[in-house]
């Protein structure tokens, strides 16, 4: 059977590093001040130093509009048709900055496959037909969309790519995630997990090749679990007001119960050198950390990821997994791993010779 390898991944995020404006606003939003005062201990937990937005900051201060365009302006939070308005033309220049420093030049023209994963926008004809239109991919390429599942769903395009390379060893596919949270952050001031949106989602886009060269990462088994009575845990619905999360403080405690008993059957024979997990929040990290009983610095890379840019949704995994492509003495069996909806456990082993 021909082995799929994840040769390499460019990345991108937008210019303006928005996680100061966030929190300071939803701090002056929420008023009282315990509960404002409990809010800052949150984002000092967080452990976020940046996250990027396809949104400018407005001027201060910042207590009743948050960005140079008026987007968020207390009491007239944008309508779902307006956060789309502005997803298609931002996901498309921030998904083309991805692929074009993934490098593909000529190789562009051999692409058989272009697999795009996102959750916080959707349009017909769809991101996957303006990229190929963009990139001057062949228009008989093969176009899938990975929609609406969250920050899992890098794992599943990878996965299908996967599947498409052992099935058609010629195959070159292009995977594409790419998500902008901050176009669906919500007037909830009164609900204090409401507003980890403020605190925790930001924008980034990745862009990878999958193929049978063998460069890179080699794709090995996927894995796909559920964590019983969880399935209300998290949850992203389309409403009025946009895009609506519910991000139960119970995620942690259900991974961390659940990973000692059943998160030995994700990992490799040996002991895996390698740990790419989903930087979903510091309490997500912590609980993989605790559940495994890893080493402390086992996540070091994921840490980083979440410092730097927050968490991307779907993105987030591939930013991962793209600075363990760039650490040269990283070698060995690798475990990459990601959670969502469901409460849902998505993990795939790797291998880099």
């Amino acid at each position: 059977m021909t082995q799929a390898w994840l040769n390499r991944i460019g990345t991108a995020v937008p210019a303006h590093d928005i996680h100061r404006d966030f929190v300071t606003y939803a701090r002056n939003a929420l008023g009282d001040p315990h509960r404002a005062a409990l809010f800052d201990r949150m984002a000092v937990q967080a452990e976020i130093a940046h996250r990027w937005a396809v949104l400018a900051p407005g001027p201060e201060p910042r207590d009743r509009v948050l960005d140079a365009d008026g987007f968020y302006v207390r009491g007239a939070f944008p309508s779902t048709a307006a956060r789309m308005e502005r997803f298609q033309p931002a996901a498309l220049g921030l998904a083309l900055q991805a692929a074009e420093t993934l490098g593909l030049g000529d190789e562009r023209a051999a692409v058989t496959h272009l697999i795009v994963a996102s959750c916080t926008g959707f349009a017909a004809p769809g991101l996957d037909f303006a990229l190929m239109r963009a990139l001057g991919l062949p228009e008989t390429v093969e176009r899938t969309l990975v929609g609406f599942m969250g920050c899992f769903a890098a794992v599943n395009a990878l996965k299908l790519a996967r599947h498409v390379v052992r099935s058609e060893p010629t195959a070159r596919v292009l995977v594409v995630t790419v998500e902008l949270s901050s176009l669906h952050l919500q007037e909830r001031f009164d609900d204090l997990p409401a507003m980890l949106g403020f605190l925790l989602f930001g924008d980034g886009a990745a862009a990878a090749l999958v193929s049978a060269t063998p460069e890179g990462l080699a794709l090995e088994t996927f894995h796909a679990a559920v964590i019983p009575n969880s399935a209300d845990l998290i949850t992203w619905h389309i409403r009025d007001s946009g895009f609506v999360m519910h991000l139960s403080g119970q995620v942690p405690n259900r991974i961390r119960r659940w990973l000692p008993m059943h998160g030995r059957a994700l990992l490799p024979e040996s002991a895996p050198a390698i740990w790419a997990v989903h930087a979903g929040g510091r309490s997500i990290l912590d609980a993989v950390q605790q559940g495994l009983a890893l080493a402390p610095d086992a996540l070091d890379v994921s840490r980083a990821v979440l410092r730097e840019n927050g968490n991307m949704s779907s993105a987030t995994l591939m930013f991962v997994l793209d600075r363990v492509l760039r650490t040269p003495d990283t070698r060995g069996s690798g475990i990459a791993m990601a959670f969502g909806p469901g409460l849902t456990v998505e993990s795939f082993r790797f291998h880099r010779p």
